[in-house]
Order: C-alpha cells, then sequence, then structure tokens
C-alpha cells in the first residue's frame, strides 16, 4: 500500500518519466472559491532535483493554476498509471510562477521543448511526496500526444497570443490576478 518518501526517489524519477499524463490541483485562499484541476500532457514535465519539479505552463482558455499559486503557493501534482502495474504519485509543494520576464525563466525553459505558447513555468519544492495504489484507476492505452493546442498557437501571432491572454488570463474565475498583461 501507500508510501511516503523524503525525496523524489531515483525509482520515482524512473516511473514519473514513462507518464504521458498528470493533473495539477490548486485552490483559492477563499473557501468559497473553486478549486481547480487540471490535466497536463505533452513533453511539459521536468524533475530538477530530488525535491524539486517543474512544468512548461501553456496558454490556454484558464489562469487558475498561476492565480492560485501566486495567491497562496499551495499544489500538487498527481500521476497514474494507466497500465499495469497500478499506482498513483502524488507531489504536494510549495509552487511558484516563473514568468518570461523572470531571471529562472531562461535557464528553466531550454529544459522543454520550445513552445510559442509557453506562458510560464510552474516550479514547485515538494513538501511532501507519496504513492499509492491506483487500484480502482483504469486501464488506459496511450495512442498519441495530442496536438490541437500546438496547432491553435502555431495560427497566432506573438501579438494574438498577448491579446488571448488580456481577454481569458488577467483573472481567474474566482476573479484572483492571473497572468500579467501590460494595458
Amino acid at each position: 500500500m501507500g508510501k511516503t518518501f523524503e525525496t523524489i526517489v531515483p525509482a520515482l524519477q524512473e516511473w514519473i518519466a514513462q507518464r504521458h499524463v498528470f493533473f495539477v490541483a490548486t485552490a483559492p485562499l477563499a473557501t468559497d472559491g473553486h478549486v481547480n484541476c487540471s490535466p497536463k500532457g505533452s513533453d511539459s514535465f521536468r524533475i530538477l532535483n530530488d525535491h524539486e519539479v517543474a512544468y512548461l505552463d501553456l496558454t490556454g482558455s484558464g489562469v487558475e493554476t498561476i492565480a492560485h499559486v501566486s495567491e497562496n503557493e499551495r499544489i500538487v501534482i498527481m500521476f497514474c498509471a494507466f497500465e499495469a502495474p497500478q499506482k498513483t504519485v502524488r507531489i504536494h509543494g510549495r509552487g511558484e510562477v516563473v514568468l518570461p520576464a523572470d531571471p529562472d525563466f531562461a535557464q528553466l525553459s531550454v529544459l522543454f521543448p520550445s513552445h510559442a505558447g509557453a506562458r510560464a513555468i510552474i516550479r514547485v519544492k515538494a513538501n511532501r511526496i507519496s504513492d499509492s495504489c491506483g487500484f480502482t484507476v483504469p486501464f488506459m492505452d496511450y495512442v498519441e500526444h495530442r496536438d490541437t493546442l500546438d496547432r491553435w498557437t502555431d495560427k497566432k501571432t506573438a501579438e494574438e497570443l498577448v491579446d488571448y491572454r488580456k481577454l481569458k488570463n488577467e483573472t481567474s474565475i474566482n476573479g484572483i490576478p492571473g497572468y500579467p498583461t501590460k494595458s
């Protein structure tokens, strides 16, 4: 059954590297605010060291993770095995939004494939790492990367992406400041 780890041990690092999807959950401080859980894919997750991870945050229709992490830093990342043997891994931690204008962005961005829709990098310092059985997670087969977001982004100019972020990403669904855009 489930174990808790002091660090992201090599066996977990290897297991995580084989996953094609992960889930990110955050919540605002307000008790009546909406909890957010987002699926993530593509080649967007990296283990930086045995207690720190990061993922490339791409332009999308919402900005909940950026808003919540900026407000309170709380985040959990979850990986599931959809093939045998079953397992679920959670990395709880304190997140940081690293924007393209931040000094660390250039250093971190080289760890990921280049993507025109890169909006930020979410860096997480783990304070709890655990696994669990995943006995009820269904079997599913990975077919291929879904390139819909890539194709959508590739059709946009840099200015169109800025306009889209102004329209969709300046505030969360709870009105929390989200992606900073210039007026």
